[in-house]
């Protein structure tokens, strides 16, 4: 159990809130950060910036500990996990024979930008994960000479299925094929690694299990990665010599840097930077063993009713933070509206209600939740 700060979760007081898979709310040291940030630019306008810059680069550093990337150079900041599929998905020198093997339970933001690419006779498979003994043997049956990137969620965001990467990566590599990663409802969570799953490119935004605010997202970019990617944005910021402004003859950043055109997003960085500095402190391991035992403790109480049936894999490793269900006899839009009503904050997908506490989420908490849950069923 970790020890947890509960100073720096004023809304448990207030609500039972179990939607950490869509937008988490802050801890008090971030809204801290943003705090402090507003009243130092209110106060001295831009006189400070160079210390700004210190906490932009401490961020990058901090991401790069958080994932296992090789190098704070091979972290972006971006605006959200759907530009930073963007760049890659146009970046690449895509063949009409190419084709791209996903899942058929992915977000939009992980489906909506690689359909896009049908324009340029480019092929994508949404694999039914059930159609083999593993999801990834699934996704890997069908894949063949043509494929050239297998793009997966680390967890499915409304199932909450786990997928194991490392074999997928291991595939991917042998078989040249770039493998990227949506890691939006992991990282913050559980430990990722990205060296160890041989990701050539990982993507989540900050809103969620890492506590940060909505408008930041993290994109790793392996660095044998990046001079393959063709540039479509062009500015300031992805110069080598940044803040050179005199210099005429300008080249690309050999970082990542190189996908940030313009003006950083310096308030959300602050913001970010006081949540990682929470979840590092708090350490991940230690947040997974909590999360863990919340979802155990949740599928304990939906196993054990006769009307709820449990939507999320119950097998050791197929699981993170998300808890999905479906209560019968009911409609679900209906539950899920009453849940919120009585300040129960979660969310109505993949044809049930799913519930995503965090590490500090009180068990006592999970407990008034699912009576309310009963209530309505009853």
């Amino acid at each position: 159990m970790p020890s947890i700060d509960k100073d720096e979760f004023p809304h448990i007081d207030n609500l039972i809130y179990l939607n950490h898979a869509a937008v988490a709310p802050w801890p008090r040291s971030v809204a801290a950060a943003v705090s402090d940030f507003a009243a130092q630019n209110s106060g001295f306008g831009a006189q400070h910036y160079p210390r700004w810059l210190g906490t932009e680069i401490t961020l990058r550093q901090r991401l790069a500990r958080l994932i296992n990337a090789p190098s704070p150079d091979d972290i972006a900041l971006l605006k959200n996990t759907s530009e930073a599929l963007s760049v890659i998905a146009y970046g690449i020198d895509w063949q009409p024979s190419d084709n791209i093997v996903t899942s058929d339970q992915e977000f939009p933001s992980n489906r909506i930008v690689w359909e896009s690419l049908k324009q340029f006779g480019v092929e994508l498979r949404e694999v039914d994960l059930n159609s083999a003994a593993t999801p990834e043997a699934a996704l890997i049956e069908q894949m063949d000479d043509n494929t050239r990137l297998l793009t997966i969620s680390s967890i499915q965001y409304a199932s909450g299925l786990k997928m194991d990467l490392a074999p997928l990566g291991q595939h991917c590599r042998a078989n040249d094929i770039l493998f990227c990663v949506d890691a939006i409802q992991s990282i913050g969570a559980i430990p990722f690694d990205a060296q160890a799953i041989e990701a050539d490119s990982v993507v989540a935004d900050g809103h969620k299990w890492m506590l940060g605010p909505e408008g930041l997202a993290l994109f790793y970019c392996r660095a044998e990665l990046r001079d393959q990617l063709k540039l479509h944005q062009y500015g300031w910021h992805m110069v080598e010599a940044l803040g050179d402004y005199d210099q005429k003859n300008w080249r690309v950043a050999q970082s990542a840097r190189r996908f940030e055109c313009g003006s950083p997003n310096m308030i959300a960085i602050h913001a970010l930077n006081a949540a990682i500095a929470l979840i590092l402190k708090t350490e991940v391991a230690t947040i997974e063993s909590a999360l863990l035992q919340r979802s155990e403790h949740m599928m304990a109480i939906i196993n054990d009713h006769p009307r709820i049936t449990l939507l999320t894999p119950t097998e050791t490793g197929r699981y993170g933070g998300i808890v999905t269900f479906h209560a019968e006899g009911v409609e679900q839009q209906a539950l899920h509206q009453q849940l919120m009503a009585d300040d129960v904050i979660c969310a109505h997908r993949g044809g049930g209600i799913r519930f995503s506490p965090h590490f500090y989420t009180p068990l006592s908490q999970l407990d008034q939740a699912f009576e309310k849950v009963n209530a309505f069923i009853a």
